[in-house]
C-alpha cells in the first residue's frame, strides 16, 4: 500500500503566498478563514485523507462494486468512511451555513479537496457531486424546493449525481432524447437512459437527488430545448422523508480501467409509467444551470491532477530514496540509492516543480472564485470572475494532462516495479487516465478556451493576463538573485502577446484555428505555471531575507523555480510553432490519406 502524507507546508506557503488567504479572509462573508482556522483545517484534513481514506484506495480497486439485483454494492470500507466524513461535516466545508453548511471559502477547501482526491479518488467522487449539485440548486432552485433538498444534500445524508451523458450524447448534448413530460402539480414523468453516472446508485444513503437534463414536449431541437429536473430515488412521504421507490433502474455498471471504487451506472427512466421529477428553474433553460455544476466538477477534475500527481511523487521519492542499484557515474560508489542517479533526480526534481506550477495556478484561481463572488468592488469582482472564465478549460484540461504526465513517470522512477500491481503505483496511472476525459476531453476544453473565452472577446481578458505576468517579471527585475527568472517570465509574456496578434489576424481561418486548439492550450498551461513558479521564488526570496522559516526549504523553492523555467517553459515555444504551422497542414490533410 502506498503511504500518502498531505503536503501541508506546500500547500500553506502557496495559501499564503500565492493565493492571498490574509486578503480572501478580509472579504464580506470569509471573516471566519483566520490562519489558525485554516491551519487547524488541513491539519485534521490530513489525518483523516492519511488515517481513513487512504488504506481503503487499493481496497476499492482490488474489489470494485457490482450489481446486484439492481443494487450497487461498493467496497468493503466505503460506508463506514463516508458516515464519517458526513459526520465531520466535510461536504459543507464552503457551503452556505444557511443550508449546515460552514461558509468558508473555496480557497480553504481547495487544498482539502486535494487531500481527498490525492488518498481515494474513487471514494471522494461521491461527496464531490454533492458540492456541485448544491451550487446549481442555490442559483436556480425555488425557495420550496431548497428547503425540501439542500440541507440534506450538503450534509450528505442524501448523496447527490448529474445526468447528462445519453448513449446517442456524449460530448454533444444537442443530441439529447431524454423526455419530461407534465404531470400536473408542478410533477413531470421523466423516459429514457442516462450513461455514465458516477454513484447513480449505491447503498450508502438513504435517498440520492439526480439532476437530470431532459426534454419538454414544446423544446426547441439543440441545446436550446434542454431542461433540468430534480428527480429523487425515493420520492418523499408527507414527512419529506424517503418513502415510495421512484421508476429509476441501475440496468448495468461499467468496467473501467481504473477508479473501481466509483460505481459508473446506466440509469433507465420511467420502465413503469415514468420516473416522477420537478422542473429546476425556468423551462428550456436546463444546460445553463447544469453548466454551473460542470464547472464545479471541472474544476475538481484539475484537482484531481495535482492530487494524484502528487501522490504518485510522494511514492516515486519514497522508492528512490530505498531502491538501492548501481554505482555513482562519478566516483564509482556502490550501494547507493537510486536517488543518486542523475536521471532519476531529474524526473523527481521535474515533478515537484510541476506539482507546484499546478497548485500555484489552482489555488490562486479558487481565490478568484472568492474575490468574485464576495469582493465589494464590482470591477474587481468582475475582473476575478473573467479570469475564472478565462482559464478554467486551463485548470481542468492542462492540470490534468500534466497529472496523467506524472502518473507516468512515477512508473518510470520505479521501472519494472511500477508495471506490477503490487507496489500501487499503476492504480494511480490508471485512475488518472479518465481526468483528460470525463467533464470534457482535453480537446473540448481546447476548444472551448479558443473559441468561448479568448477569441470571442478578441483576447481582451488575456491581455490583462499579459500584463499581470509583466508586473511579476518587472517585481524580479528589481531581485539581483533572481534576474534570470525575470527574463525568463518576459519571455512567456512576449510569447503570450505574440500568440494573440496571431490568432486574431487569423480569426477567420477557423479550420486552422481549431487544429492547434490543443497546442495553445498546452502553450497558455505552461506559461501560467511559469507565472507561478516566479511569484513562489519572489514569495520565498522576501521570507528567506527576513529569516523567516526554514532556509533550505525557502531555497529550494526558488531552485525549483528555476528548474521549471529551465526545462518546461522552453515547451511552450514548441507548442507555439505547432500552433501556428501544423494547423495549415492539418486542414489540408484529405481523410481519405489516413
Amino acid at each position: 500500500m502506498l503511504d500518502y502524507q498531505a503536503p501541508l507546508r506546500d500547500m500553506q506557503f502557496v495559501l499564503e503566498e500565492l493565493a492571498g488567504l490574509e486578503r480572501i479572509g478580509e472579504l464580506p462573508g470569509c471573516e471566519d478563514a483566520s490562519p489558525d482556522l485554516v491551519s487547524a483545517v488541513l491539519e485534521e484534513a490530513g489525518k483523516f485523507a492519511a488515517g481513513v481514506l487512504a488504506p481503503l484506495n487499493p481496497v476499492g480497486d482490488r474489489q470494485g462494486c457490482r450489481l446486484e439485483d439492481g443494487q450497487v454494492v461498493t467496497p468493503e470500507g466505503w460506508q463506514a468512511a463516508y458516515d464519517q466524513f458526513c459526520e465531520a461535516g466535510w461536504i459543507g466545508l464552503s457551503l452556505p451555513p444557511e443550508h449546515g453548511g460552514q461558509g468558508l471559502p473555496k480557497l480553504v477547501s481547495t487544498p482539502v479537496w486535494e487531500m481527498w482526491f490525492a488518498s481515494n479518488m474513487a471514494f471522494a467522487m461521491l461527496p464531490q457531486l454533492n458540492v456541485g449539485q448544491t451550487e446549481a440548486l442555490m442559483i436556480a432552485a425555488s425557495e420550496t424546493q431548497k428547503a425540501t433538498w439542500l440541507a440534506k444534500i450538503v450534509s450528505g445524508e442524501w448523496a447527490a449525481t448529474m445526468n447528462l451523458t445519453e448513449p446517442q450524447a456524449g460530448s454533444d448534448l444537442a443530441a439529447t432524447r431524454m423526455r419530461a413530460e407534465p404531470e400536473g402539480d408542478g410533477a413531470y414523468r421523466l423516459f429514457g437512459q442516462k450513461i455514465f453516472i458516477s454513484y447513480g446508485e449505491h447503498e450508502l444513503t438513504p435517498n440520492i437527488v439526480h439532476l437530470v437534463l431532459a426534454r419538454l414536449p414544446d423544446a426547441l431541437p439543440g441545446v436550446k430545448g434542454l431542461s433540468l429536473f430534480l428527480v429523487p430515488k425515493y420520492l418523499l412521504d408527507e414527512h419529506g422523508e424517503p418513502g415510495e421507490r421512484n421508476d429509476i433502474r441501475c440496468i448495468a455498471i461499467e468496467h473501467k480501467m481504473g477508479i473501481h471504487g466509483s460505481p459508473t451506472c446506466t440509469l433507465s427512466y420511467g420502465d413503469d409509467g415514468g420516473a416522477l421529477g420537478y422542473l429546476v428553474g425556468e423551462p428550456h433553460q436546463g444546460l445553463a444551470t447544469m453548466f454551473v455544476m460542470m464547472n464545479e466538477a471541472r474544476f475538481n477534475v484539475g484537482i484531481q491532477g495535482v492530487a494524484l500527481g502528487e501522490r504518485a511523487y510522494q511514492a516515486a521519492l519514497a522508492y528512490a530514496r530505498e531502491r538501492v542499484q548501481g554505482r555513482d557515474i562519478v566516483t564509482g560508489e556502490v550501494g547507493l540509492p537510486i536517488l543518486a542517479h542523475p536521471d532519476v533526480k531529474r524526473m523527481l526534481v521535474s515533478m515537484r516543480a510541476r506539482l507546484m506550477a499546478m497548485r500555484g495556478l489552482l489555488y490562486t484561481a479558487a481565490g478568484w472564485f472568492d474575490l468574485a463572488r464576495h469582493h465589494p468592488d464590482a470591477e474587481v469582482a468582475d475582473k476575478h470572475r473573467r479570469y475564472v472564465d478565462l482559464l478554467m478549460p486551463v485548470a481542468k484540461g492542462w492540470c490534468t494532462e500534466v497529472g496523467n504526465d506524472l502518473c507516468d513517470e512515477a512508473i518510470q522512477v520505479f521501472g519494472g516495479m511500477g508495471f506490477v500491481e503490487e507496489t500501487g503505483v499503476a492504480q494511480l496511472f490508471r485512475d488518472a487516465r479518465v481526468i483528460t476525459i470525463y467533464e470534457g476531453t482535453t480537446g473540448i476544453q481546447a476548444n472551448d478556451l479558443l473559441g468561448r473565452k479568448i477569441l470571442r472577446e478578441d483576447t481582451a481578458t488575456l491581455r490583462e493576463l499579459i500584463n499581470d505576468f509583466r508586473e511579476t517579471a518587472t517585481q524580479l527585475d528589481g531581485h539581483e538573485r533572481l534576474g534570470d527568472l525575470a527574463e525568463a517570465l518576459h519571455d512567456q509574456a512576449n510569447l503570450l502577446d505574440e500568440t494573440s496578434d496571431w490568432l486574431l489576424a487569423r480569426k477567420a481561418n477557423t479550420a486552422e484555428l481549431y487544429a492547434g486548439a490543443v497546442p495553445l492550450l498546452h502553450l497558455l498551461g505552461i506559461a501560467c505555471g511559469a507565472w507561478q513558479m516566479a511569484r513562489l521564488a519572489l514569495a520565498a526570496e522576501a521570507r528567506y531575507e527576513k529569516g523567516e522559516g526554514d532556509a533550505e526549504y525557502l531555497q529550494g523553492l526558488i531552485e525549483l523555480s528555476r528548474f521549471y523555467m529551465a526545462t518546461q517553459a522552453p515547451q511552450a515555444h514548441a507548442h507555439g510553432k505547432t500552433l501556428r504551422q501544423a494547423g495549415a497542414v492539418l486542414s489540408r490533410f484529405p481523410a481519405a490519406a489516413l
